[in-house]
């Protein structure tokens, strides 16, 4: 078994209103009038409250290089992942006691929106007293989808080590990749959408002693589901330019919700012999409120309750790529939940891809 155990956040600290962004937007961007006329309302119907970001308000009106960008993903990817570590390892919300460091037997990080060799996590173990030998695995490409998808390789690699502990970690600094000069629409929705956040999770196996550190009921990973459409790669992720990285934002996502992943969750509710009646709450990567209201129509759902905490989470940060999935399970794991209770774990990324989790509460 493979249990979820404790879950941190590193949260930037320039909180900027969607109000407040609307108006930047319209005043860095060449657009006429007519023009923003038509773009703007995007802000609106993005349903986001407000974003935190690593820089301030002031950044996004200037020039910068790609270089300049990943110099400060470099440094504020380290800043904020550790931030998320230190909490999801002392959490006293879920642990009964600390993790100490040592305990950690490996580190998935998870991150697509700047670049690092060696990757970010070797930086961490020079920070705080993570073993020599302790096990790496930096994940980067997985956009949107990378947080579901971290889980899911913890799951795997603690299933066959019950006796270890697992790290995931998911960085994602959006604001960092802003492109200045780019007018085209994706872009504009991307701006609507994008926030900055880092998040934690730690996850035991059924033989380590760090399991016995929780206090309340908390989920445990009991299958995973992957699946990646053929010839969709221009649906989500990055033009590399000269300029940095460089968003691809398909607006036929929300569709994609109604074929691709309908057909994904019906199968994964066919192999687990439950279908959504039987889910306590989806714990949904939130793309977007279109993308929000089709997995609400897909499954059928009377109301938001079961995907309660994924409009909490964009509403209050916005899309966090990888890091936003397990901001709504942070959120979710802070309820009283009974036990064999079930949940579902989903995100979409690049590729175009689905990930799907089934999770059962207990002790």
């Amino acid at each position: 078994m493979t249990y979820i155990c404790s879950a941190g956040a590193g949260i930037p600290p320039y909180e900027i209103t969607q109000q407040e962004i609307k108006l930047l937007v319209s005043d860095i961007f060449t657009y006429t009038k007519k023009e923003l006329t038509r773009l703007m309302p995007v802000f609106d119907h993005a349903k986001v409250n407000k974003r935190q970001f690593v820089v301030d308000k002031q950044w996004f009106k200037e020039s910068h290089t790609f270089e300049e960008k990943n110099n400060l993903y470099q440094k504020y990817a380290c800043e904020y992942s550790l931030k998320a570590i230190d909490e999801c390892l002392t959490n006293g919300e879920f642990l009964k006691e600390d993790i100490p460091y040592e305990a950690v037997d490996m580190i998935i990080y998870i991150s697509s929106t700047g670049i690092a060799t060696p990757s970010i996590d070797a930086y961490i173990l020079n920070e705080r007293s993570f073993r020599e030998n302790v096990s790496r695995m930096p994940l980067w490409g997985l956009g949107c989808a990378g947080g579901a998808i971290g889980l899911s390789r913890a799951f795997d690699w603690i299933s066959s080590n019950p006796d270890k502990t697992a790290l995931v970690v998911c960085c994602e600094l959006c604001g960092l990749t802003f492109q200045k000069s780019d007018n085209k629409k994706s872009n504009v929705v991307g701006t609507a959408l994008f926030g900055d956040g880092v998040a934690a999770v730690l996850i035991c196996g059924q033989d380590s002693p760090y399991c016995t550190y929780r206090k309340k009921v908390l989920p445990k990973i009991m299958k995973t589901s992957s699946f990646t459409k053929k010839d969709s790669l221009s649906i989500m992720g990055w033009d590399v330019t000269n300029n940095g990285l460089e968003v691809i934002f398909s607006k036929s996502i929300p569709a994609l919700v109604h074929t691709l992943w309908r057909d994904h969750i019906q199968s994964f509710f066919h192999e687990i012999y439950v279908n959504e009646v039987g889910i306590h709450s989806f714990i949904a990567h939130p793309g977007g409120q279109k993308v929000l209201e089709a997995m609400k129509d897909v499954l059928q759902l009377s109301s938001q309750k079961k995907l309660a905490k994924s409009y909490e989470v964009l509403e209050n940060h916005g899309n966090m790529s990888s890091a936003t999935v397990i901001y709504v399970l942070k959120e979710w794991m802070k309820e009283t939940v009974e036990e064999k209770e079930l949940s579902i774990v989903s995100a979409l990324g690049p590729g175009f891809s689905s990930e799907l989790l089934l999770l059962e509460w207990n002790r």
